[in-house]
């Protein structure tokens, strides 16, 4: 019904920056939440960033001042700026689309930073 495609990741060296793009489908986006996630290998996944309908965002600690989430409504589509990537930022990143009733889930990009 929903489904949501993440694109953007790759390998990056650490400093680096990328840019993650996650496209919805349906006609629900303009009034959900969204919001990304990521799981590193061994790790439970914890969540990175949200964004609401309104535009109010927030941050992990442990990406504050590195990343900028960001929403086009426009284009059905959530944005995550990371900057400054260091190797504790490998993972798989997932976007979540949130409504009243469910959550769905992309499938993730792979996003790995090594020299």
């Amino acid at each position: 019904q929903v489904q949501l495609v993440e694109s953007g990741g790759g390998l990056v060296q650490p400093g680096g920056s990328l840019r993650l793009s996650c496209t919805a489908s349906g006609s629900i986006f303009s009034t959900a939440g969204m919001g990304w996630y990521r799981q590193a290998p061994g790790k439970q996944r914890e969540w990175v960033a949200g964004i609401a309908r309104l535009g109010t965002v927030d941050y992990a600690n442990s990406v504050k001042g590195r990343f900028t989430i960001s929403r086009d409504n426009g284009k059905n589509t959530v944005y995550l700026q990371m900057n400054s990537l260091n190797a504790d930022d490998t993972a798989v990143y997932y976007c979540k689309l949130s409504t009243v009733t469910r959550n769905y889930w992309g499938q993730g990009t792979q996003v790995t930073v090594s020299s």
